[in-house]
């Protein structure tokens, strides 16, 4: 088994093994540049679903299916996801198969920064395999929808966790059709979480326990987050699973749904 954050010279020592698949959702001219050894690349976009002018909605299982069967996935295996931007897209990964019940997977502490700036090999040649047939079945596990949201919207036992920008949150950027947040929401920038001076490592885990609690997310309560497209919170459900948080969902038509309706309340 693996940790759920793997170090990149754990991940090193087990190059190769049979049962694991490293994904790459970096840009294709970054992977073409380098990517870990043995590494399939994965288009983000093949894991979003999108209906303008909402986006980035939890594709259908057919969609899911294809995707994930043509980078050769089986049930037994164990993904480790990195990227070349912090997280998010490889996150966003992780989400999914949270969703679909596949629970063997990895996060790659600081990505291929970590990995190529600490010195670790790196191959240019394109990884091909032979398409599986694997077959994704969503699930209520990590999910969290506008209508769920809704319903609770007033449960002192569920707190909303919004990971854009501060000024996103407050109204001064709009990317939406109105500006805002939801109401009762708390603001959490998915940038505070990295380590800027550790090749954008997470922070030590008494740190981002800090954060998160300050802000009234605490281990009580089922977490929700959201940004613009379930983006950059699909790292943050990942950095609340590192933390032990025991309820997370992850409402994937964020603010580009909320934002565009309109009668949705905001704040």
């Amino acid at each position: 088994m693996f940790p759920l954050l793997l170090e990149p010279e754990e991940l090193y020592a087990r190059l190769g093994e049979s049962s694991l698949l490293v994904v790459d959702l970096s840009g294709p001219g970054v992977q073409r540049i380098g990517h870990i050894p043995g590494a399939v690349h994965l288009d983000y976009s093949v894991l979003l679903a999108s209906q303008r002018p909402i986006g980035r909605r939890l594709p259908d299982e057919g969609q899911l299916s294809q995707a994930l069967s043509s980078v050769a996935l089986t049930p037994h295996m164990h993904v480790v996801a990195y990227d070349d931007e912090g997280g998010g897209k490889a996150g966003r990964l992780l989400w999914t198969l949270d969703v679909i019940g596949h629970r063997r997977f990895a996060l790659l502490n600081g990505g291929i920064h970590a990995w190529a700036n600490e010195g670790y090999p790196l191959e240019t040649s394109i990884v091909r395999r032979s398409p599986s047939r694997y077959e994704a079945i969503c699930t209520e596990h990590g999910y969290a929808d506008k209508d769920y949201i809704l319903r609770n919207l007033d449960n002192p036992d569920v707190v909303l966790l919004d990971t854009r920008t501060s000024e996103e949150f407050d109204g001064i950027a709009r990317y939406a059709t109105r500006a805002g947040h939801i109401p009762g929401a708390v603001n959490m920038d998915w940038v505070l979480a990295m380590d800027r001076n550790r090749n954008l490592r997470l922070k030590p885990k008494p740190e981002l326990r800090a954060l998160l609690e300050q802000r009234g997310v605490t281990t009580e309560r089922e977490v929700i987050v959201y940004c613009q497209t379930h983006h950059r919170s699909s790292h943050t459900y990942v950095v609340l699973k590192v933390l032990d948080y025991p309820r997370v969902r992850g409402y994937a038509g964020g603010w580009s749904e909320w934002g565009n309706l309109p009668d949705t309340p905001i704040e």
